[in-house]
């Protein structure tokens, strides 16, 4: 019973939870950014190199003869997920280097002194009234 418990504190824990969210997210963000790069990106740069489609971009190895498909390398495809990968690592980057900013700031900003303890407020009390009596 000793590894079901630890597996379910393991489970339980905030950071796996977390985890199970970003993984969630990053899986809707990457079809976002499919659409993104497939659907606004490819297309202008496709007219800028002469209407070339990237889907479509492939080498023939062997020819289809008869119900045997051709073997092609689909080096467009590869072209579009580079694009894809490109994109999703500067998005996430942009996302970090926002965070670490915010961080950065938090950390600079003045700190109110922490509140000296309760003897030494009285010790000072006391100092200033003997001074005041002098």
């Amino acid at each position: 019973m000793g590894m079901m418990k630890e597996f379910k504190e393991f489970a339980v824990k905030g950071n796996v939870v977390d985890m199970a969210v970003g993984i969630i997210i990053g899986a809707a963000f990457g079809k976002i950014v499919s659409s993104f790069v497939g659907d606004v990106i490819m297309p202008p740069i496709g007219v800028l190199l002469g209407g070339v489609d990237f889907s479509n971009l492939a080498i023939v190895v062997k020819e289809a003869v008869g119900k045997t498909p051709a073997v092609i390398i689909g080096y467009g495809k590869f072209i579009q997920t580079v694009i894809d990968f490109t994109i999703v690592a500067f998005a996430i980057f942009m996302a970090i280097k926002a965070m670490n900013a915010l961080k950065k700031k938090e950390e600079e900003a003045p700190k109110a002194p922490p509140e000296p303890p309760k003897e030494e407020v009285l010790l000072t009390e006391i100092r200033d009234l003997l001074k005041e009596r002098t």
